[in-house]
């Protein structure tokens, strides 16, 4: 264990993430999917604030489910206006950053978005658009950390670990498992014929009154918060996570929102030499493709608000 240990610690945050290749060749099948092809609502992902997750790239399978299903799956390459968000049904934001953290992921992890940005966000949501926001361990939910805030989730910038399968991330399996037979996997429309979902390692965060937890941590949980990522020692602080969340959705004014806290699980990687299927062509996470469906048909308000 040591020897894993010390291992983590000489090797950059870059060159682990580097371990992780887009899967191109994940294709997916839908039976009847939910609108002629490109002819359903425009869904915009982000690629303005440095996302480590685009189409072209860790996204593409992402983007593949909705287009099979679908849906217009298109880039937005410009800051947030009023302007830029008109027809826009279902808005993307997948790990943006800071450009401060592009290239280290140590702290201060500011902001990826303007104040002006995450004003036009919450103005647009509450008109009627629909927000999936997706950020992953620290130092993404950090550059995250004041969109979120705005709409009244608190993220923990750090790297939620199970206790029980090893002290740090990366000694262990970097697999969750939330299921309805532990309670840890809400009953809710969006969870209907679905019954466990598969992240790996993420953060973690609080919720508003009004939004519900789809995925939550019960008490072998606890989040670790270096000050750089991936290099923990036995000092770094960690707090318990019970009844904390890493996946939530909320009614905001006339809009939807979701809020995600691992990226991984929604997208399709292969990782380290052996390319082990890593998001949702895991074998742990048969059922994420149908929650992503799920959850993109909420927010397409094809479901019942809360």
């Amino acid at each position: 264990m040591k020897k894993v240990i010390c291992l983590l610690f000489s090797l950059s945050p870059f060159v682990l993430w580097a371990q992780q290749v887009p899967d191109f060749d994940y294709d997916p099948h839908i039976d009847r999917p939910t609108y002629p092809k490109a002819q359903g609502p425009l869904v915009l992902v982000d690629e303005a604030h440095h996302n480590f997750h685009t189409i072209a790239g860790r996204y593409n399978a992402f983007a593949k489910v909705l287009q099979r299903d679908g849906y217009a799956v298109k880039p937005n390459t410009q800051p947030f206006t009023k302007a830029g968000l008109q027809g826009v049904a279902i808005l993307v934001i997948a790990n943006a950053l800071h450009e401060r953290n592009v290239t280290d992921w140590a702290k201060p992890n500011p902001s990826a978005f303007t104040a002006d940005e995450i004003r036009v966000l919450n103005e647009w949501v509450k008109s009627g658009g629909s927000l999936f926001l997706i950020a992953d361990h620290m130092p993404i939910a950090g550059a995250n950390e004041d969109l979120a805030k705005s709409f009244g989730f608190t993220f923990y910038n750090g790297f939620a670990t199970d206790t029980t399968s090893g002290l740090f991330p990366g000694t262990k399996k970097e697999l969750d498992i939330f299921r309805k037979t532990d309670n840890t996997l809400a009953t809710h429309p969006i969870t209907q014929r679905i019954t466990e979902v598969a992240t790996f390692t993420g953060q973690a965060f609080t919720i508003p009154p009004k939004a519900i937890s789809l995925l939550t941590f019960d008490a072998k949980y606890q989040v670790l918060l270096p000050d750089t990522a991936w290099k923990f020692h036995q000092t770094t602080p960690r707090v318990p996570i019970k009844g904390f969340s890493q996946g939530a959705v909320s009614a905001y004014g006339k809009g939807r929102l979701a809020v995600f806290g691992e990226a991984a699980m929604f997208s399709s990687q292969l990782k380290g030499r052996d390319k082990i299927p890593f998001g949702l062509k895991s074998p742990d996470a048969t059922q994420n493709q149908s929650f992503l469906l799920n959850l993109i048909h909420w927010l397409d308000q094809r479901q019942p608000r809360l």
